[in-house]
């Protein structure tokens, strides 16, 4: 046996005709309760290791996390406190109080409850509510939770942007609202990737791996950025009021807009195809865009007022998203580069297949 670096080192032995066997460290079979005739289950990862179990127990089952809160705390300390333990993935969330629940703490958690994806109450007690996630580990991939977290931004910069030009509130109010959709879809991918970090079974039924795991959740954060700024363009409805914006400066900022939007779209293309060729055109786009803002911060020079204040609130908002999607793009390269795209091979050519030696030959 060797022992390095806390990994155990065992010799393959055979045994029989066709069997492999090797031997376990005696700490980790005493530790779990093991011994002779127990049965012990493997799962195969992507970069050819085994993963050893010790039971057939579900991953996750019977897991609860006890979290002990007082009355007191401000209502947003709680509420962030909330999203941290649901991003950590235990099934089972136990809030208590040292004395009864007040009014105020329970009704943050019923909120968080339906904010969020998965948790339910299942039991409430005068000191304490139980949460239950009743979702499971993976209900939808990560891939389409990026895809469904792209559409949603997308329509929220177009909505954003129609606010801007018609003043119109009630637009810009729906964009408002619907940032908590992204918000709650990229708590829940954060939710899967440190559960399969802290279980390995759990990133087996993800069929990702680490890397990809790491890969998405960048992603994931990018596309909450963005919708951040989209609704800060649409907060901007309420600081022009009714001033009036030159057509010229309107078209110019709907260009960069749409120029921002292209280049998200074409980075999340370069994430799934790996095409560098792609994601480098992202980064160029968005350093010609800085060159546009540039120009229009010309133009708000001579401006003054709520209307300067709004103009240069979009203004940094697009330049803001179109780096985001420069950083997406980044993050592309550095996923072509870690696994490149699978070359399929051509089917030979009728010129080939007449040249080729028959077999048997």
């Amino acid at each position: 046996m060797r022992s390095t670096g806390g990994f155990h080192g065992r010799r393959i032995q055979k045994t029989g005709g066709s069997t492999f066997i090797i031997s376990l460290p005696k700490n980790w079979v005493v530790s779990h309760g093991l011994g002779a005739g127990d049965t012990l289950f493997f799962t195969p990862r992507a970069d050819g290791s085994l993963t050893v179990f010790a039971e057939a127990t579900p991953p996750g089952e019977a897991e609860r996390r006890v979290v002990e809160i007082s009355n007191d705390l401000e209502v947003e300390h709680l509420f962030r406190r909330l999203i941290a333990e649901y991003i950590a993935g235990y099934p089972l969330l136990e809030i208590r109080t040292p004395t009864r629940m007040s009014a105020r703490t329970r009704e943050v958690i019923r909120g968080f409850a339906q904010r969020m994806i998965g948790p339910e109450i299942l039991e409430e007690t005068a000191e304490s509510v139980i949460l239950q996630d009743v979702v499971g580990q993976n209900p939808l991939p990560i891939p389409s939770v990026i895809r469904r977290m792209h559409q949603m931004v997308r329509a929220m910069q177009a909505d954003a942007m129609a606010a801007f030009r018609a003043r119109d509130p009630l637009i810009a109010r729906d964009v408002i609202e619907r940032d908590w959709e992204v918000d709650r879809l990229h708590w829940f991918l954060e939710k899967q990737v440190t559960s399969a970090l802290r279980d390995a079974r759990i990133l087996v039924t993800l069929d990702l791996t680490l890397p990809e795991c790491s890969t998405y959740l960048l992603a994931s954060r990018v596309l909450e950025r963005i919708a951040d700024h989209a609704v800060r363009i649409g907060e901007t409805v309420t600081i022009l009021g009714k001033e009036r914006t030159p057509d010229r400066l309107i078209a110019e900022l709907d260009r960069m807009a749409a120029s921002a939007a292209s280049a998200l779209s074409d980075a999340l293309d370069s994430l799934d195809s790996r095409d560098i060729e792609k994601a480098n055109a992202v980064i160029d786009a968005a350093k010609r865009i800085t060159r546009e803002r540039d120009h229009v911060l010309h133009e708000l020079t001579g401006k003054r007022g709520r209307l300067a204040v709004g103009l240069a609130y979009v203004l940094e908002s697009l330049e803001r998203s179109a780096f985001y999607a420069s950083d997406l793009a980044e993050i592309a390269i550095n996923r072509a580069v870690e696994s490149p795209p699978a070359v399929e091979e051509s089917a030979p050519s009728k010129a080939e297949r007449a040249v080729a030696p028959a077999s048997g030959a």
